[in-house]
Parts: C-alpha cells; structure tokens; sequence
C-alpha cells in the first residue's frame, strides 16, 4: 500500500454492513465507521451478455484482486484509492481488517466521488472498435486509415470515454467534447491524459511479460479530502482488459488464434454458440459446462502468473 494514514476497521464480517452488489463485485461499508471507507469484494460471478451466468469461475475474486493490487504497486506514481489493511495489535503483531472469509479477494478503499465517465484507451482495433472500423473506416467517431485488419495495432493509441449509465441500462460511448460537457474541460483533459499515460506505462510493462494489453479501462474519482483525482475500481484486470499472448499474436496464421485473449472470451465464445439472446422462449442463459469453467479459470490464473510470476 502507498497511502501513509492507517486505519482501524472491524475484524468481524457482522461488523460490516452490505450496501451494493453488482454483476462482480459487493461492497461493504464498517458498521462503526469511519464513514470514508469501503471493502471491494471480488466474488467468483462470472457476467456475459449483461447476465450472471451459472456457475462461478472458482477462485476468480482472487485472481482479479491479485492482479489489481499488483497493478497498483507498478503505478504507484498515480495516485489510487486503495488504503493499508493491516494494523500492529498491542504486541505488534499486523492484523487484517479484512474479515477472514474475503481474505485474498478484497480491498480495503477510501471512498470517491467518481467520474461518471469511463476511461476506454484502444491500442488495438478490435472488438466493437473493428466492426465500427468496417462500417464507418472510424472507430468511436475517430478517423483512421483504410488497410487496417481485425487485432491490428493502431497508429497510436485511441482514448474513447463512455458514460456510466444507471443500473440496469447500457453504457454509451460518447464523444471527448460530450465528456467535457459532462465533466468539465480541465477534468477531461486531465482524465485522458492520465488514461493514456497509464496505458503507455502498462503496456510496456505487459510486453516485456510476453503479453499484449489491447485495450482496457479505467475508472476515477476525486478524493473528497484532498481534490487530487484518483484511480479507483479495479486496474487492469482480466475483466476490465484485453490481453493477449504475445508469441501467439506475432507468429499465428489464424486471425483468430493470434487475438486469444486471457478472460471470459471462452465464455462468451461458447454462449454465443449455444445461446439465442433473441428468443423469447429461452430468456435465462444455458449454465457453463464444467470444461468451459476450467478454461476460463486456467486462463485468468495464466495471466496472472505471466505478469506477477506467481499463480494462486
């Protein structure tokens, strides 16, 4: 952790109230105060399609909290929400405030007063960004040049915001002059260049682990204390990001094999194969198989051992 302030929270998970949940993550806030700070929870929910599918991938909340934390050790430079866990007891012995059944899946956070803006950078023209390129030659509204192919890298890097819709509704990609209308001009300069300095910096740092950050997001905040703006959220993980193996995308014949990215891809491949959206008849997905669930789970521990070098 790189916040000097520690805290004290409860030990106890009855000393935690539950407060939101989304399609991944649950967050706590300490029943006793203080009132500044949440518990991140990641839990093993897998999501594809806007749905929570059956069942979990097990051990993903921790999988994604190692990566996050890992991530913000490497950019301690950019000011993040997270704060220390620990506290030295009476014979100085570090204690967790994280309560034991979220240990390994949580963080402990300040809290934010978060953008409602997410920070999308594309160094690769993939994705919803390829079938934009193939209608329009754009992606986001931005121009780029004819000849590009599916997973080429793009002349420089893209910063493409979209707006936090409310719960229940889809996010939208939206232009960087809408963004300033939402936030302000000096936030959303600010923001992008932030995005896209941390997206420089990590992608040279995945690289030299053999893997490719195609594209990610992030999520920021202002620390209500200080004004300073504050990354927030989870970091660069498999679910908020597009990795790929960067032997395979530099050697690989098939388009396809080269783009074969370290997340739920797998999922969402199979769903879509075995799994008509549009059917009125059919409005739950299918539950996983148990060898797309082993896949999906090798995939994300993969990741995690080629960037940090160790598994969990």
């Amino acid at each position: 952790m790189h916040d000097n302030e520690r805290v004290s929270a409860p030990s106890e998970t009855n000393a935690w109230n539950h407060v939101y949940s989304g399609k991944v993550r649950d967050l706590y806030e300490p029943a006793a105060g203080p009132d500044d700070l949440l518990l991140v929870v990641a839990s093993d929910r897998v999501s594809a399609f806007d749905h929570v599918l059956e069942p979990g991938i097990p051990g993903k909340g921790d999988l994604l909290t190692s990566l996050s934390l890992w991530w913000f050790d490497q950019l301690r430079e950019v000011p993040n929400h997270l704060v220390p866990d620990h506290e030295l007891d009476a014979a100085g012995v570090a204690v967790s405030s994280i309560p034991a059944e979220f240990a390994g899946r949580a963080m402990l956070v300040r809290k934010l007063d978060m953008f409602p803006v997410e920070c999308v950078v594309r160094g690769y023209l993939t994705g919803s960004g390829w079938k934009e390129y193939v209608a329009n030659r754009t992606v986001c509204g931005i121009p780029l040049p004819d000849g590009l192919r599916d997973g080429d890298r793009l002349p420089e890097p893209l910063f493409t915001p979209a707006y936090k819709a409310p719960l229940g509704e889809h996010d939208e990609n939206i232009s960087f002059s809408r963004m300033v209308e939402l936030i302000g001009e000096d936030d959303a300069v600010a923001l992008k260049d932030l995005s896209l300095g941390i997206y420089e910096t990590a992608s040279l740092t995945a690289e030299r682990h053999g893997v490719i950050l195609a594209d990610t997001k992030f999520e920021f905040g202002r620390n209500p204390g200080t004004g300073v703006i504050t990354l927030g959220d989870e970091v660069l993980t498999s679910d908020s990001s597009r990795y790929w193996d960067r032997d395979v995308y530099l050697t690989s014949d098939d388009p396809t094999a080269r783009m074969a990215s370290f997340d739920k891809q797998i999922v969402r491949n199979w769903l879509a194969h075995n799994w008509d959206q549009d059917d009125p008849s059919t409005p739950t997905p299918p539950t996983l198989p148990a060898e797309i669930v082993t896949q999906t789970a090798d995939r994300y521990r993969e990741l995690l051992e080629r960037l940090t070098g160790s598994g969990r």
